[in-house]
């Protein structure tokens, strides 16, 4: 949880100060009513941390309309009745690293694999969005990509971020979104896909372009320091962005800009904008990566408490796997991507006999992410659309070089260039121990790093955190292994991310609280997604509802489609 306790969260705390076995406090013991949905006798966890109670809860079109002690809504009038006798009842599940751009925007929207997680409102904007757009950016679309640049030009002008999500909201979705502003996209837009330090002018423009976006709602800014171009934004632009975006309100949120060999000094460069920007800080997927970095874990999480005890804001986000996932051209050297010229130069020997190089030097603080792990915890996936490279999917990139005659810098070249950048990985790097440390701090909250798929029509290996990430946390870390209480670990996906976000409204169960509501299964909820099969959905999350409207009925997606574009604290400020 951040240093700051909005009025809500106090409130509640000293409503519900029941202990666990309890009934709601202060509320009648029967009452009457007419509900669109009453959901009776169930584990009532309110988001807040609290002790769960027995309770019922009635839900009047999009809103919680009653809390109430377990059978005080027996004789309501309800349009659907759900006995929940058994089951937890919960504030629906914020996903604050969402990845389903496409999805939500020219998708099904179903997102099917984060509903059935209990997932009712996703976060998207790590390091770039698809907002604001001007010329600079359509520049950098290939010109073969007709439909992505109509679909782009949609998102031009002052309030070319607010167009977006608004589109979002008209296309249909079946869970709530928002967004950040990616780091990446403000430099870009006054910058285009350039190195170097921005000019005083193109300074102002990216200042101009956060307040814009800040007015339009974004949440904050978010960066991502470890790819290009977002990788060429140095320490003092990036302040001066965050200075810009703190009277709207905004978090700054990073994967920084290591997580290997300079971890703890990119955590520093974190707060060290964070201070100079006055907002609070946030750091994505919190962890330290690659065996020689497992022991400064530690050291991370206590750099943070150190901070946090100093006074400054900050937190951290994490999702509860051992193994990361980005694309394949992360093994690239950042210098290589300039202007989106990675596959030009992959095609010119000379400059792709140095990438390889580059790529392979283990030199410490080296600033490309693969040889901090090396090539044996490499999984390759996102082959199977590339016919000559399909028969590699999920292979390890050690295996793949030894089969291509390469070495491993080599494969990944080809492979990069081969798959036109499509080429993705998921790199084993992480510590059991350290994830369970992890979790435990009460100011990580949890987030999937994914975007939401159909089990259906998927194809291909991906990060099975796209499917099971909380009911990961909820059978794993809860029931199986008592890493953290039942009530800790939903409030780390609810009210903990409602609170950084400063979404009043949502992460809690409670009348007045939009009704975004998740009823599962404490007895039998896991995730079954692998790495080896990673589509398979969750086990255990019954009934999910997004603004009143059932989205997941008896553990099936409805298709309904009620989700909301939802905005920061900043929107309409002037």
């Amino acid at each position: 949880m951040s240093l700051r306790s909005p009025a809500s969260i106090v409130a509640v705390a000293a409503l519900l100060a029941a202990c666990a076995g309890s009934t709601h406090p202060g509320t009648p013991r029967s009452a009457s009513g007419s509900y669109d949905v009453v959901l009776s006798h169930g584990k009532i966890v309110d988001g807040t941390g609290n002790p769960w109670y027995y309770g019922d809860v009635g839900l009047r079109g999009d809103r919680v309309a009653i809390v109430a002690p377990a059978g005080a809504l027996d004789g309501a009038t309800a349009g659907t009745r759900i006995d929940a006798r058994g089951m937890v009842i919960a504030p629906g599940f914020i996903d604050i690293q969402g990845q389903s751009d496409e999805q939500l925007l020219t998708g099904d929207g179903r997102v099917i694999s984060k509903i059935t997680q209990g997932v009712t409102t996703e976060i998207l904007g790590e390091g770039d969005t698809p907002a604001p757009v001007n010329d600079k950016i359509l520049a950098t679309f290939e010109p073969t990509d007709t439909a992505g640049i109509r679909v782009a030009r949609q998102f031009t002008g002052d309030h070319g971020f607010g167009a977006w999500l608004d589109a979002m909201q008209r296309h249909g979705n079946s869970i709530n979104v928002g967004s950040f502003i990616g780091a990446a996209t403000i430099r870009a837009y006054a910058n285009g896909q350039a190195q170097g330090a921005p000019t005083d002018a193109q300074l102002d423009t990216m200042r101009r372009v956060t307040r814009d976006a800040m007015r339009d709602g974004a949440f904050g800014v978010a960066s991502a320091l470890i790819y290009p171009p977002g990788s060429y934004a140095g320490t003092h632009e990036l302040s001066a962005i965050a200075k810009a975006m703190a009277p709207y309100h905004g978090v700054y949120i990073s994967h920084v800009r290591s997580e290997g060999d300079s971890l703890l000094e990119a955590i520093d460069e974190a707060l060290a904008i964070g201070r100079a920007g006055g907002v609070p800080v946030e750091i994505y997927h919190l962890k330290a990566a690659g065996h020689h970095s497992w022991g400064k874990a530690a050291e991370m999480v206590a750099k943070i408490d150190s901070a946090r005890a100093a006074g400054q804001d900050v937190g951290a986000t994490m999702y509860p796997y051992t193994a990361s996932g980005n694309g394949l051209d992360a093994c690239i050297p950042p210098w290589a991507a300039e202007n989106g010229k990675v596959l030009a130069n992959l095609r010119d020997p000379a400059t792709k006999a140095r990438i390889v190089q580059e790529a392979m030097d283990s030199t410490p603080g080296k600033p490309v992410y693969c040889q901090e792990s090396g090539p044996g915890p490499i999984m390759v996936v996102g082959l199977l659309s590339t016919p000559s490279l399909a028969k590699y999917e999920g292979w390890r990139l050690d295996k793949i070089a030894e089969d291509m005659h390469e070495s491993w810098g080599e494969a990944m070249a080809d492979i990069v260039l081969t798959s036109g950048g499509r080429a993705g990985k998921l790199t084993f790097s992480m510590t059991d121990e350290n994830v369970a440390m992890q979790l435990k701090r009460p100011w990580v909250v949890i987030g999937t790093d994914a975007e939401g798929f159909d089990p259906a029509s998927a194809k291909g290996l991906t990060h099975p955190r796209a499917y099971g990430s909380d009911p990961r946390l909820l059978g794993k870390y809860v029931r199986e292994e008592h890493v953290l209480t039942l009530e800790d670990a939903i409030r780390k996906f609810s009210s903990g991310v409602a609170e950084r976000l400063s979404l009043a409204d949502r992460g809690l169960l409670r009348a007045g609280m939009y009704a975004d509501v998740v009823v599962f299964d404490p007895a039998t909820i896991i995730d079954k997604a692998t790495y080896e099969k990673p589509h398979q959905l969750s086990v255990g999350v019954k009934d999910v509802f997004v603004n009143g409207v059932a989205v997941v009925k008896d553990g099936v997606a409805t298709g309904a489609k009620p989700g909301r574009a939802l905005r920061g604290p900043g929107m309409g400020m002037p």
